[in-house]
């Protein structure tokens, strides 16, 4: 008897044996191709040269003079402000996108539902810049229409209420966050299974224990890592922050394109050493949901 392979065989008729065909290499890799060259030039090339510029000085050698002037003066102060707004604008999106999420994925009806909202967060989570801006402006800006109509009808001010803040970029922030969370925790949501809380109930778990028991233990790592997704997108967001206060609120991400693009004095390795900084921030909170998030898999495999 001869062995058995998992290779195709060929009959060779002259000595009347089988014989492995030889297996083809598959090119489908080859698709790949595109997508790793423009991460590597769009991604991996300037990441190095982040890190290496921030450790030179202007003649080429090496210094760690930028580096440290993060943790003083302005540059802690945009460190601060920039980690408040990332922190409070993740913490406010994700509750109301993780109650918005829940409500569309459990309600079931009617069908189209969740269609729309699906196609309205893939949008809203990529309007941002100066049209996010202008809207904001115009709509509860102090001389925005609903401000005028709070104003008129109801006798509410809030026209005192200050968009060129960090408690305003937070508002501005909250609305691109919160379809970001929708989009990112629905998945997680429909990984919840109707056994699990069958059988709570039949074990006699009340709504409250089943949810406290199992259902938010099992959602706590895709939520928690949905809520790091958008904080690194708050502490990274730029075009909305410089259309809005014009770089009047000190973030780093402002101060990033101050230096760069030499709006004050020209000192690019300033500005590179800042970009290592959120270089820094990305990557700690990457890291902490790629953990999460091969935690959570083990539920809905």
């Amino acid at each position: 008897m001869t062995a058995l392979t998992d290779a195709p065989v060929v009959v060779d008729e002259a000595v009347g044996t089988r014989r492995p065909r030889p297996r083809r290499r598959s090119l489908a890799w080859l698709g790949a191709v595109p997508f790793l060259a423009y991460a590597f030039l769009f991604l991996v090339l300037p990441g190095v040269s982040v890190i290496v510029s921030a450790f030179q000085n202007t003649n080429g050698s090496f210094t760690t003079q930028w580096v440290r002037d993060l943790f003083q003066g302005q540059f802690l102060s945009a460190n601060v402000n920039s980690l408040e707004l990332a922190a409070l604008s993740a913490i406010t999106g994700g509750v109301v996108g993780f109650l918005a999420a829940y409500a569309v994925v459990t309600l079931g009806r009617p069908r189209w539902l969740r269609s729309f909202v699906t196609t309205f967060s893939a949008v809203a989570a990529n309007f941002a810049g100066v049209p996010l801006a202008f809207a904001f402006v115009a709509t509860i800006g102090s001389e925005g229409a609903m401000t005028k109509l709070l104003e008129n009808a109801l006798g509410v001010n809030i026209s005192s209420f200050n968009l060129v803040s960090v408690t305003g970029l937070v508002v501005v922030y909250t609305y691109f966050q919160i379809p970001l969370m929708v989009l990112v925790v629905a998945p997680a949501l429909d990984g919840l299974r109707r056994e699990w809380r069958e059988a709570a109930a039949n074990l006699g778990a009340s709504a409250t224990q089943y949810w406290l028991r199992v259902g938010l233990p099992v959602l706590a790592p895709s939520v928690i890592g949905a809520m790091l997704l958008l904080f690194a997108s708050g502490f990274a967001a730029y075009a909305t922050a410089v259309a809005l206060t014009s770089g009047l609120v000190n973030l780093v991400a402002t101060l990033i394109g101050n230096y760069l693009s030499g709006n004050v004095i020209a000192q690019p390795q300033m500005g590179q050493a800042l970009g290592l900084d959120m270089l820094v921030v990305l990557f700690v909170a990457v890291g902490l949901y790629l953990l999460l998030q091969r935690r959570a898999s083990k539920w809905v495999r």
